[in-house]
Order: structure tokens, then sequence, then C-alpha cells
């Protein structure tokens, strides 16, 4: 198997990802997943589509990440994981789906608009 790359995205967080045949490695940002994301959540997050897969020591994963949070990273890092996968394997595509892997989620901060403190938020009224 070649190295495969694929994309995620979510909320400002980039991950692309290069995926080979290994023994379940994954390093983002040349760093270890357990020193990138301590949280146990966020680990578990990151894994789903492997684990749903039982392809978690199959594959190292080499990650790029870049923007966003830590939630927002991990999420986008699953999407790609995903993907990834689904370019192995199409027969995949579609446990992948029905978990809810597969589709991107579009939420994105909404701008602050002139004249407010935040996007919505007003400033207080002042009767007197």
């Amino acid at each position: 198997m070649e190295m495969i790359n694929a994309l995620g995205r979510r909320k400002s967080a980039i991950a692309r990802i290069f995926v080979t045949e290994g023994t379940g490695k994954i390093t983002i940002n040349k760093r270890d997943l357990a020193e990138y994301f301590p949280s146990p959540i966020l680990q578990y997050v990151v894994k789903q589509p492997l684990t749903l897969l039982d392809a978690a020591e199959k594959y190292d994963i080499k990650v790029n990440l870049t923007g966003g949070g830590y939630t927002g990273q991990s999420q986008a890092l699953r999407l790609a994981i995903a993907r990834a996968l689904v370019k192995i394997n199409a027969e995949d595509k579609k446990a992948l789906r029905a978990e809810g892997f597969m589709t991107r989620d579009p939420r994105e901060v909404e701008r602050k608009k002139p004249g407010r403190p935040k996007a919505r938020r007003r400033f207080q009224f002042s009767k007197r």
C-alpha cells in the first residue's frame, strides 16, 4: 500500500493526514497522540473511525494540524481519518456514514457586526 493522504476540517481547524501501513502509531505535528491530546476523551474522538473498523493497529498516521482549538482539531482529525479509510477501502463508507464520521460539520463562527460587542450581543441599554 502506498501513502494515502486526506483532509479534514472543523470550525477553523485543518487536519492533513498521511496514512501508511504500520503498527498503529499516530504522530501529530511531530508529537505523539497522547502528548498532543492529553485528554482521554479527545484521544477517543480521534480513534473512533479506527476502532469502528478494527483498524487501530494496521496503519501509521502522520498528521499536520493547524488552526482552531483542541476540540475542533480533534474532530477535524477524525474526519480526515474517516476519509482516508474510505480511500483505502470503499466498502467501509456505509459503516462510517452511519456513525456520522463522514459528514463535515458546517458550523462556523459568525462574524462580529459593527456597533456591537459581539456578533449578536448588543450593548446594555440605559434608560437614564
